[in-house]
């Protein structure tokens, strides 16, 4: 993207100008090129990014004194400069302006929250062998992929069931390469046993083909070719074989009724339906390959209160596939702004024509009409747990005296054993539940993990986190600081926290130490505030349950952490130290060896003969375990 950039600021005085007139100032510098603008605030917070296809045209709209939105004027009037980038073409400038929202996160712009990846079926083909598994991320392994699917649990859920039917392994290439007898997946009849010769590579690479064209929609096809080869079997009075042949094709037919919606027309498509209530939104998103249904997935989008319908939907579809590859049909419920516009940006990206269609009757009204009750039945339930979760944080707020509801709850807590692999976690909660995507852990670097102190060990988690905290936003402006830290501990806990925080210079954030009490039980919970005596809450106040579930998420968090980086101890090895050696050439390596020990006593030549080892770094191996010897 062939891209100039110009940046104005406003001369700073103790109160600069905002407003339409710093605007107008702006015209006699811009021209008739396409690009993308960014309003920005007195303190150089970007309020809005838009883009436009000549910016004179549009800036000069704001530059009017009147006849804006209520949303619009408001950020007219906080605005103090401006910031350009011109573009070649309107489509990259579209491009650009979703970039640049989901990298800034601008308060009067349309943002889609959620920015996970999804996971897809993989099947390699650098392997005689090949297995079944489930990928996320970048398509950098050589094989055939298939999704995507809406979560892991949709993708773990259609392997299970394919193994019953097709019968792929689904073990490591080193597991493959090392066994001697059949495992558990055989013994079930979820494997043809091809790593001890039970299966030929031809039949193999039969049941690999079928697999593959029933992911890519061809069901009636394998389902077919089963009920002939059981026929044949059964003529030839191989019973056994028969039989396995009739549980794989009830398999295949519990795979299909299990896939929900199976559209006849629609071979492939997402499915993307908006609901506004309430000032929220929520769209729903089915994911359609192979005429099958790949499972579905919710997103609340965050709006302004005015924003017209067609600009969210824009802003949802550019910023949803800004790192996705689009199908070739989009069926949406509402019209999209600039929808020529639009379907040249994901047509781009895709690399081939991408159709955006509102249907109104037939097969894929229906599509959508299934995707559109979701979203109006998803956005109810969130709008009652918001409306729940908001109750106990105002009865949190009234039972520990805080000045207000909290927003950021942070909870704390340590796990390890006897010192080792000790890491600290940390959750966050707020009017929207658990904040997962916000969690933290924190690996202990001090002599604190190893001398068991758990003193020290929240010293250093507190210490981190919050010197990175004053680092990044030192005037406090963001949503990232907590109004309230929840510390898993009584007063000694409590009072070593406080003076923690004071030492950082943040002495004006509530905290609770949250003590399980005299007889250490489930419910019986000693709450500790700095100057104050302990208290307790009734057994059945919801507050004390909230409470609880706080710490034990923070538990649950922090032990999965460390357990996490104990696995890790275990399966290390002396590679792990040699530079060149990644993850991938270290699974080669062990793959083709069998053990460390092994790579250890290999010469260069045999090194070499691993894939992905050139004779520079087979060099490098070798000089590293002869001098370690």
């Amino acid at each position: 993207m062939n891209v100039k950039e110009r940046f104005d600021v406003t001369a700073a005085n103790s109160a600069p100008p905002t407003g339409h007139a710093v605007i107008q100032a702006y015209l006699k510098t811009l021209d008739g090129s396409p690009g993308v603008y960014r309003m920005l605030n007195a303190a150089s917070e970007v309020l809005y990014v838009g883009k436009a296809r000549a910016l004179r045209n549009r800036v000069s709209n704001y530059a009017r004194p009147s006849g804006h939105s209520g949303r619009i004027a408001r950020m007219i009037s906080e605005t103090a400069s401006m910031m350009f980038l011109t573009t070649r073409t309107e489509t990259e400038a579209l491009l650009l302006e979703q970039n640049l929202i989901k990298q800034l996160k601008p308060r009067y712009n349309v943002l889609l929250r959620d920015d996970k990846s999804f996971p897809n079926i993989l099947i390699p083909t650098d392997h005689d062998f090949p297995m079944i598994k489930k990928h996320r991320g970048k398509r950098s392994e050589k094989g055939h992929y298939f999704g995507p699917f809406a979560s892991a649990g949709a993708v773990n859920r259609t392997l299970n069931q394919l193994q019953r039917v097709f019968l792929l392994r689904n073990c490591t290439d080193a597991m493959f390469s090392g066994r001697t007898r059949p495992c558990l997946q055989y013994q079930i009849k979820r494997c043809a046993g091809p790593c001890v010769g039970k299966v030929s590579q031809a039949d193999y690479a039969n049941l690999v083909a079928d697999s593959k064209r029933f992911l890519d929609g061809k069901t009636t096809d394998v389902q077919a070719n089963l009920a002939t080869e059981m026929a044949r079997a059964s003529d030839d009075m191989e019973f056994e074989r028969a039989a396995a042949l009739r549980d794989r094709i009830k398999a295949l037919t519990q795979v299909q009724s299990a896939q929900g919606i199976n559209p006849a027309s629609v071979a492939e498509a997402d499915v993307i339906a908006l609901h506004i209530e309430g000032g929220q939104a929520c769209v729903q998103v089915f994911f359609i390959r192979a005429n099958q249904s790949w499972g579905n997935r919710d997103f609340y989008p965050r709006i302004p209160n005015d924003a017209e319908i067609p600009e969210i939907m824009e802003a949802f579809v550019t910023q949803f596939y800004d790192d996705k590859e689009p199908p070739r049909l989009l069926l949406l419920s509402h019209p999209v702004d600039n929808e020529d516009l639009v379907t040249q940006a994901l047509s781009d990206r895709a690399g081939r024509k991408v159709e955006i269609t509102i249907p109104q009757r037939g097969e894929k009204a229906e599509l959508v009409e299934n995707a559109a009750r979701n979203a109006r039945e998803s956005l109810a339930r969130k709008m009652s747990e918001s409306a729940t979760q908001n109750k106990l944080l105002s009865g949190l707020a009234e039972a520990f005296d805080l000045d207000a509801p909290p927003k950021r709850i942070e909870v704390y807590d340590n796990s390890h054993i006897q010192g080792t692999n000790a890491v600290g976690g940390m959750i966050v909660a707020g009017p929207d539940g658990f904040l997962k995507s916000q969690y933290r852990k924190f690996n202990i670097k001090s002599a604190a993990g190893a001398n068991s102190d758990d003193f020290g060990m929240m010293k250093e988690v507190l210490t981190r986190r919050f010197e990175r905290l004053l680092k990044e936003d030192p005037e406090r402006t963001s949503e990232a600081w907590p109004d309230l830290l929840l510390i898993d501990g009584g007063a000694g806990q409590v009072s070593a926290v406080e003076s923690i925080m004071l030492d950082l210079g943040v002495d004006d954030i509530a905290m609770i130490g949250v003590a399980k009490g005299v007889d250490r039980d489930h419910g019986k919970e000693e709450f500790h505030r700095t100057g104050q005596r302990p208290f307790a809450l009734r057994m059945n106040d919801p507050v004390l349950y909230f409470v609880q579930r706080l710490r034990d998420e923070a538990h649950r968090w922090a032990i999965g952490a460390h357990r996490a980086k104990r696995a890790k101890a275990v399966s290390a090895t002396p590679l792990d130290d040699i530079p060149g050696v990644g993850a991938a050439r270290k699974r080669a390596l062990l793959a083709h060896f069998g053990s460390a020990k092994a790579v250890s006593r290999a010469a260069i030549p045999d090194l070499m003969a691993v894939g992905g080892i050139s004779e520079p770094l087979a060099q490098k191996i070798s000089d590293f375990f002869n001098a370690k010897g």
